[in-house]
């Protein structure tokens, strides 16, 4: 069985080299048949991206000005058919060092198309994201995906720490006591 990495009829065998352009900020695009990955922000349909994250495990709830502000801050990439957005994931990152991805989805009823593969080769190959020292992640799901692309479980996870309001994002009610 093939992981889709080689296999011509995957979209990520096709993909073309990204290569760095002039102007650092100008955005890439990656044609793949019927279906653009592309980092022009001026394309993210926000409320379509906020209509998937406000209902996934890692965001439920996030209101749509944090959304914007996180898109703001962040280097994204949208998959679309047409005008129609069908994917995101957004790197946070100071392009020399360290970059962590985040909000990586795919619309339902695009996947099994190697849509998420096809959206790791333009991330990973990415010209801001060459050379980092460590490029991280935190996923429940999808370490199959990501394997092939080299993340690994992290080495020394006991060396790593964080702040995590898991609920931070959804309504107190009358019996939730403050975090």
């Amino acid at each position: 069985m093939s992981d889709g990495l080689g296999d011509a009829a995957s979209p990520v065998a096709n993909t073309p080299e990204i290569t760095g352009a002039a102007d650092p900020d100008a955005p890439v695009e990656v044609a793949h048949g019927e279906y653009l990955v592309s980092t022009d922000r001026a394309r993210i349909d926000v409320a379509a991206v906020h209509g998937f994250l406000t209902r996934a495990y890692w965001s439920r709830g996030i209101p749509e000005e944090t959304l914007r502000r996180a898109i703001a801050g962040s280097l994204c990439f949208g998959v679309y058919r047409g005008p129609d957005q069908v994917g995101f994931a957004r790197v946070i990152t100071d392009r020399a060092t360290y970059a962590y991805l985040s909000d990586v989805f795919i619309m339902d009823a695009h996947r099994g198309r190697g849509l998420s593969k096809l959206l790791m080769a333009v991330i990973t190959n990415h010209p801001a994201l060459q050379g980092l020292r460590r490029f991280s992640l935190s996923t429940r799901d999808a370490h199959a995906l990501y394997a092939q692309f080299g993340f690994r479980v992290a080495a020394n996870p006991e060396r790593q720490m964080e702040i995590l309001r898991p609920n931070i994002y959804m309504p107190q009610t009358e019996h939730s006591s403050p975090a």
